[in-house]
């Protein structure tokens, strides 16, 4: 097969998925959406030609213009697009994707600063996608965003479900834009700020980093005071936020 003008499958981190359970899974995902579908990352295919069968309007996009063209011939009645996952428009409500391992974090970036599309149905490392839904802890950026989105894990992907196979599993990880917000989208900045400061903070636990000023809110949002930011859950931040 003829090598992408933007590298061979290291540089596009490319890694297929032929699990069929995990397909599967996400097409069952997709089908409780509503409305026309983007795939990322879309690939061989794998994924896209069973999105097709829903009936809906599918775009599929991929970096990869030997795999475009392919795909276009095959599935005719798919939209395929020859972009990038980090330009594209992300202008549709359901958004499907099996990231490239090596850009996961700055397209869930992307994903997560966009407000076009409601559901995403993603498969990512399975670090990432624990972290996400804060098994074992929150992140920041999962913290950052929570108030606006909902993260949910459904299955660890075994690495051999994958081709050729990655040197981690991965994890199909589903992100739902909250219908009422935790915090008014006006003040985003100030509260990824706030957030920020809190993670990056001095001090053994919630009750020391947190300024004097917002420490009365803690015992009224069960947040005992040796908590780390980790493990507060979204009310709890947008709590401590609102106090």
């Amino acid at each position: 097969m003829s090598r992408s003008v933007h590298g061979g499958r290291h540089e596009l981190g490319q890694n297929f998925l032929h699990h069929t359970p995990t397909i599967d899974r996400i097409v069952r995902l997709v089908r409780a959406t509503d409305g026309p579908i983007l795939e990322i990352g879309a690939g061989d295919g794998a994924i896209t030609g069973r999105l097709v069968a829903l009936g809906r309007d599918v775009r599929a996009v991929d970096l990869d213009e030997h795999r475009v063209r392919r795909l276009r011939r095959r599935l005719q009645s798919v939209t395929v697009v020859h972009d990038d996952a980090l330009r594209t428009p992300l202008d549709r409500p359901v958004v499907v994707g099996n990231l490239p391992f090596h850009l996961t974090t700055p397209i869930l970036r992307r994903l997560l600063t966009d407000g076009r599309w409601t559901e995403a149905v993603l498969l990512t490392q399975w670090e990432v996608a624990r972290k996400r839904a804060g098994v074992g802890g929150r992140t920041m950026l999962t913290a950052q965003t929570a108030p606006w989105f909902d993260f949910t894990l459904h299955a660890r992907v075994p690495a051999d479900g994958f081709r050729p196979k990655p040197s981690v599993d991965g994890g199909l990880l589903t992100i739902s834009r909250r219908r009422e917000p935790l915090v008014d989208p006006a003040d985003r900045a100030g509260y990824e700020q706030f957030v920020r400061a809190v993670f990056t903070g001095r001090g053994r636990g919630i009750g020391e980093i947190l300024p004097k000023s917002r420490r009365a809110t803690l015992k009224a949002a069960g947040i005992p005071p040796s908590a780390l930011p980790r493990d507060l859950t979204p009310r709890q931040w947008t709590a401590v936020w609102h106090g």
